[in-house]
C-alpha cells in the first residue's frame, strides 16, 4: 500500500510563487510514477504532470514553464513549484501514484487560491 498527503496550498496573489509536496508513505519502492492533477471550482480534474521513478516529467501543454515537478527521494517527496500564479489556477491540486504497475492512489488534495 502506498499513501500520500499534499500541503502548502493557500492563498497568494496573483504573480506569486508557491511549492506544493506530495509526501508518500508506505510501499514507496514499488511506486511507478506520480502525477500533479488539479480540480477548479465547477470544473474537470486535469493533469498538470508526471514524474517517474527514473526521474522524467512530462507536463501539460497549458503548463508552459510556469510549473516544474521535482522530487526528493531521501524524503518520499514529490513537489510541485508553481511560478508566476493566475487566477485561473485556483484549484485543489491532487498528486496521484501508480505503483506496483496498476494500483493507484490520491492524496487528499491541497487548495491554491490565487487573488487577483
Amino acid at each position: 500500500q502506498v499513501q500520500l498527503v499534499e500541503s502548502g496550498g493557500g492563498l497568494v496573489q496573483a504573480g506569486g510563487s508557491l511549492r506544493l509536496s506530495c509526501a508518500a508513505s508506505g510501499s514507496t519502492f514499488t511506486i511507478n510514477a506520480i502525477g500533479w492533477y488539479r480540480q477548479a471550482p465547477g470544473q474537470q480534474r486535469e493533469l498538470v504532470g508526471t514524474i517517474t521513478s527514473g526521474g522524467s516529467t512530462n507536463y501539460a501543454d497549458f503548463v508552459k514553464g510556469r510549473f516544474t515537478i521535482s522530487r526528493d527521494n531521501a524524503k518520499n517527496t514529490v513537489y510541485l513549484q508553481i511560478n508566476t500564479l493566475k487566477p485561473e489556477d485556483t484549484a485543489v491540486y491532487y498528486c496521484h501514484a501508480v505503483y506496483n504497475r496498476y494500483r493507484e492512489v490520491w492524496g487528499q488534495g491541497t487548495l491554491v487560491t490565487v487573488s487577483s
